[in-house]
């Protein structure tokens, strides 16, 4: 398939445990096929949450299990993570999660309908050196797919651990200050810090956390 946009992850296997392979056999029973899929599924909960990059699954999990009532949809690309989400969701029986196991923006491509009441993206990769600072997530392209997705007063939430990235996210939310209230914030909320964030912080790097909500 030919890509609309510069790839910024690609799905990746990776070191996957035993345990993590079995859990994989279930993958087909939880994966997000589309957005009209996505849609009817949202019809059975009162919010829809998407999380991109959940990494190893353990804030996406804690959520889902604290809020029934919410339909949680992980978007994640290293196989190793997907592998322990589905374990989180046998071991704990947890029905209101679904998965896309590739870049999001395949997905939001597929369609547009607003569906998303929030949005997660937590420490995306920052693709540090200056030549590959083109592939990076957050730029003026993706906002512009993702807002289309939301619902009407929803909210996305941002985080890194990089001053220059969060420098550009600061520059390409200025072309959105008349779609989205934009704030920055100490903490996202209903979150512990992941683990990328905790090594930005033993390496000395400060996290940015940004709010934005749809005017």
């Amino acid at each position: 398939m030919r890509l609309k946009f510069l790839p910024s992850f690609v799905k990746r296997r990776g070191r996957i445990t035993k345990k993590q392979e079995e859990n994989l056999k279930n993958l087909p029973i939880f994966t997000v096929e589309d957005m009209n899929d996505l849609k009817e599924e949202c019809t059975k909960f009162s919010s829809c949450c998407l999380e991109i990059g959940f990494g190893n699954a353990e804030n996406i999990s804690q959520q889902a299990l604290s809020n029934p009532e919410v339909l949680f949809i992980g978007s994640e690309v290293y196989m190793s993570g997907i592998g322990t989400l589905l374990g989180n969701i046998k071991d704990s029986n947890i029905n209101n999660v679904r998965i896309f196991p590739d870049d999001i923006r395949i997905l939001l491509d597929k369609n547009s309908i607003e569906i998303f009441d929030a949005i997660k993206i937590i420490c995306p990769d920052p693709w540090p050196k200056e030549r590959h600072h083109k592939r990076r997530l957050l730029n003026k392209d993706f906002f512009e797919r993702i807002q289309s997705c939301l619902k009407p007063n929803s909210f996305i939430f941002l985080s890194t651990d990089w001053k220059n990235y969060a420098e550009q996210i600061q520059d390409v939310l200025r072309g959105f200050e008349d779609k989205f209230y934009i704030e920055t914030i100490k903490q996202i909320p209903g979150r512990e810090l992941s683990k990328f964030q905790k090594k930005g912080i033993k390496e000395g790097r400060e996290i940015y956390n940004f709010k934005l909500s749809l005017i």
